[in-house]
């Protein structure tokens, strides 16, 4: 997300600019030049931290009271879904990877339908403060902050996104349909050559690269080259938070994607907690990214209520693997099972695709029928499935920065994925398993339990002990039809189910479970009406 300096990617992690394995480790032993920018910036002037800020606007309507666990959430790079307003399009250039492609914030609220349409029930957009104006060059190619994740200045919107009122807008449009935002903030560093770094009342905030003084450490290093906020300075941490709350006051999101948390200290999260509930709202959500984490990992962040879920960054790696047949599928089912160590009160996020890793699809090589078997898997398993813009229409996506490409609109004149394919029949399956999903609690709330583990054929049950619901998930990932005879799950206290992914029915003394190659099933207990 950040710099494109391919060394500090391999060193520091992945996700600033995605490679595979073996180019990250030959990187290693390259020379690294840092990035520079194309042309010097203008000259800065003071950021707008220290003027008044307007009072905030009344907040947007919001969304029922619904838990967190029951959400699906749909994570978009504002610049590459939709341009809503192509008089805002500055130094945009389509056939360029890392240049502006034009989306913005009124052309993501004119398609909010398609995210209704698709089932989600949250979103959670790129950053959209002012970024750096100026280019990088590290990657071989111009690369820009069309992702939002450059600051130059944390109290303006940036203009190529829109304008604050789009913003407004966009968060009312998305509660109208009940559906959710969570807004993407930074806090531990600006852009590359940001106006903090040379304005006299800020650049000794900073810890940087071409001064000597970034450290080794999580909290004192400077990630991808990008200049370090030293943000347990007591005036560091006023000036982001005050900055980063005054988002959410005026535009009235739901809550907030944390970026880049482990390299930011727990006190600072802390007070961000407390200030958020006593300013913002008390039930304001918190998902933060800690590269690599788990269950395990993220405990120390759910141990100080510092962040409400976090992303588990194993569930791609391990679904992938499943689905290709890699692996015992016992070893799969302890891995889904060990999901549910996390802290009570507190989830995780799972991902298939997204833009700081190599897509599922990508890394499936375009094997659409085995990407079915993921979602299903993701749309069926505990915490909070995160899909991202375009994977539900097999947008190929790829290795950074082909994992950033446009959202694929078809045969519909929407700018910049106008013409760009998409497999309607993949997105019939996402609203079919969104469906089923907010249909059924034990899905999103319930335990897991392993049923059939052995061979290409695993089946696994989810039960909701508090509703009552339980949900059987049948997943062959083999070349053959597979069978297996189970009991009836007692949850049901019955001899028939419905299949809910493919419709029919199951019954007689024991289940009779047959699935497809490459196939699934859903199945469900059958309500039957009193009279």
């Amino acid at each position: 997300m950040q710099a494109p300096q391919l060394l500090s990617l391999a060193i520091e992690r992945m996700r600033h600019a995605p490679l595979t394995l073996l180019l990250a480790l030959h990187l290693l032993s390259c020379t690294h030049t840092p990035a520079q920018p194309d042309a010097p910036p203008a000259p800065a002037s003071p950021p707008a931290a220290v003027v008044a800020q307007p009072p905030a606007s009344p907040p947007a309507p919001t969304v029922p009271p619904r838990s967190w666990a029951d959400e699906i959430l749909y994570f978009v790079v504002v610049d590459r879904f939709a341009d809503g307003e192509p008089a805002t399009n500055v130094a945009v250039d389509t056939a360029a990877q890392g240049a502006f492609h034009g989306g913005d914030l009124k052309g993501l609220r004119q398609q909010l339908d398609e995210l209704s349409s698709l089932g989600v029930t949250a979103l959670w957009i790129t950053p959209v403060v002012k970024n750096i104006d100026s280019f990088v060059t590290g990657a071989g190619f111009p690369d820009w902050g069309y992702h939002g994740y450059w600051a130059d200045d944390f109290h303006k919107l940036d203009p190529r996104f829109g304008t604050e009122e789009d913003l407004r807008a966009l968060v009312d449009e998305a509660h109208r349909r009940g559906i959710r935002v969570l807004l993407d903030v930074v806090y531990n560093h600006p852009g590359y050559n940001s106006r903090y770094l040379t304005n006299p009342q800020t650049k000794a905030w900073l810890r940087s690269e071409d001064r000597g003084t970034c450290g080794q450490d999580d909290l004192t290093s400077c990630v991808s080259g990008l200049p370090d906020f030293k943000t347990e300075l007591p005036e560091v941490a006023k000036y982001l938070l005050d900055a980063q709350l005054d988002w959410a006051k005026r535009s009235g999101v739901d809550g907030f994607r944390l970026d880049t948390v482990k390299h930011v200290d727990h006190p600072f999260w802390k007070e961000h907690r407390r200030r958020l509930r006593e300013e913002v709202r008390k039930d304001f959500f918190l998902l933060g990214e800690v590269w690599g984490g788990d269950a395990d990992v993220l405990d120390p962040w759910f141990a100080g209520d510092e962040m409400d879920a976090g992303f588990d960054f194993g569930f791609q790696g391990n679904s992938i693997a499943f689905v290709l047949g890699r692996g015992r599928t016992i070893a799969f089912d302890k891995y889904l099972k060990s999901r549910a160590k996390v802290r009570p009160g507190y989830l995780l996020a799972h991902f298939l695709s997204s833009h700081d890793v190599p897509g599922a699809l990508h890394q499936l090589e375009g094997d659409v029928k085995r990407f079915r078997l993921a979602a299903v898997l993701q749309l069926t398993s505990s915490g909070i499935p995160t899909i991202y813009y375009g994977e539900e229409v097999a947008r190929p996506g790829g290795d950074w920065p082909a994992n950033r490409s446009d959202m694929p609109w078809g045969a519909r004149d929407i700018k910049p994925g106008a013409g760009k394919p998409r497999d309607e029949d993949l997105r019939k399956l996402y609203q079919k398993l969104t469906s089923i999903r907010r249909a059924h609690p034990a899905l999103s709330r319930g335990t897991h339990q392993g049923l059939s583990t052995d061979g290409d054929l695993y089946v696994f049950l989810r039960h909701d002990a508090e509703s009552g619901d339980a949900v059987m998930v049948a997943i062959n990932r083999g070349q053959q039809p597979a069978k297996v005879s189970l009991p009836w799950p007692a949850p049901w206290g019955a001899t028939v189910a419905e299949d809910l992914l493919n419709g029919g029915r199951l019954e007689g003394p024991t289940l009779e479970l047959a699935v497809e190659p490459l196939g699934a099933r859903i199945l469900g207990r059958i309500h039957t009406q009193k009279p």
